[in-house]
């Protein structure tokens, strides 16, 4: 299952380079995570300051 963000997003970026497939990228000033390139590692979950990243 990929991993999603949600609203608390705050468009920081500091996920980004954590994703080792480049899942992550900006949609409507805030990131958004690909489901068809996420390999369900939660490596951005880890770094995300407001933990708006979780597991769908």
């Amino acid at each position: 299952m990929a991993y999603k963000i949600s609203d608390a997003c705050i468009n920081c970026g500091s996920c980004d380079s954590e994703c080792p497939v480049e899942a992550i990228s900006e949609k409507d000033n805030a990131r958004w995570i690909d489901p068809d390139k996420c390999q369900d590692c939660g490596a951005c979950a880890g770094v995300c300051p407001t933990e708006a990243i979780s597991a769908e």
